[in-house]
């Protein structure tokens, strides 16, 4: 696989770009805006709003993983404990219990942290990487966010008789299993493939796609392979995030909601029996994805159950911070 931006003939139309879908207040004063694009569907699969531009293929990065992992499990990854398909899923801090997690599914399988081919990284997680330089220690490639969903594909490759070679190549028998689940569950084909930070492929959904996939990991069957990556991400918040995570955080709010973020400003949720959101800021700031996918809850009337209501009122409007104290806020913006 070459290191080119996109490596896919089907390059659909260029993203747009999106409207202003947040606004960053300090101290009474509008200091910025983020602006993006964003899809709410509902328990149906219908549009029920939308903003900016939601039909050309973006890259989700990481919010792919849920749909990568069931393409593990269609291609013969089998793991008996739900915490480990979780670790697969992850985009996870490097702390502990993660790295702990991902060296035993290697060691079960034969290998070692030399077979994974993401790139060395410290952990994501600021307290992981600060507790690894003060060791002493350095990047390494356990440590990268994504070596969990490497380990997995290498311990699928294993389990399907696949050659670990190249596991990350596009025309690898793995990355096609994955390909074709991707484009099944999203309902759409894949607008681009590129390279992914870790160096495996991603490929490039509109948000209503990547919001339909969603949709379709949480209304599974049960022991579908989509309810099954479902089942073990919202069983286990952290190990597929970290401590405070959004994506944990999101979690934890509301029973049953599933969430995923991914670089570049991506976070894709969804709900059985209520729906799914997709969106994505343009300039990237994770920050900026937070609020607007918590107004379009409220929107599907996620917010109806009490016990959500005090945490994702802090979400919605997450502090900005001045010496130390809060003295404004972010805040959704309405949407069509």
């Amino acid at each position: 696989m070459t290191g080119a931006a996109v490596t896919d003939p089907l390059v659909r139309r260029p993203y747009a770009g999106g409207v202003p879908l947040v606004e960053v207040v300090r101290s009474g004063l509008r200091e910025g805006i983020h602006h993006g694009s964003l899809v709410v569907l509902d328990a149906s699969g219908a549009v029920r709003g939308s903003a900016g531009d939601v039909t050309a293929p973006v890259f989700p990065r990481s919010a792919n993983k849920p749909m990568q992992a069931a393409g593990m499990l269609r291609g013969g990854l089998r793991l008996a404990d739900p915490a480990d398909l979780a670790v697969v899923c992850a985009s996870h801090y490097g702390e502990e219990a993660h790295l702990a997690r991902i060296a035993a599914l290697l060691r079960a399988a034969g290998l070692t942290e030399a077979a994974l081919r993401c790139p060395p990284d410290l952990p994501i997680g600021a307290d992981a990487a600060a507790a690894v330089l003060r060791a002493g220690g350095g990047p390494t490639r356990l440590q990268m966010n994504c070596s969990g969903k490497h380990a997995g594909m290498l311990v699928t490759c294993r389990a399907a008789g696949w050659p670990l070679e190249e596991y990350w190549h596009p025309e690898h028998p793995l990355q096609e299993r994955i390909r074709a689940t991707v484009e099944e569950f999203a309902g759409e084909p894949a607008g681009a493939v590129g390279v992914d930070g870790c160096g495996a492929p991603v490929l490039a959904l509109s948000l209503t796609g990547l919001a339909r996939a969603f949709l379709r990991l949480v209304t599974g069957s049960a022991g579908s392979v989509e309810r099954t990556v479902a089942d073990a991400m919202r069983g286990y918040p952290e190990l597929m995030s970290g401590t405070g995570a959004v994506d944990a955080r999101l979690m934890r709010a509301v029973p049953g909601l599933l969430a995923k973020s991914g670089a570049e400003g991506v976070l894709a949720v969804a709900v059985a029996d209520v729906g799914a959101i997709a969106v994505k800021i343009d300039d990237g700031g994770a920050r900026g994805t937070v609020p607007p996918v918590v107004a379009a809850l409220r929107r599907l009337g996620v917010t109806d159950d009490e016990s959500a209501a005090p945490a994702l009122a802090e979400l919605a409007e997450p502090a900005v911070l001045g010496g130390g104290q809060p003295v404004g806020a972010l805040r959704a913006l309405p949407f069509g």
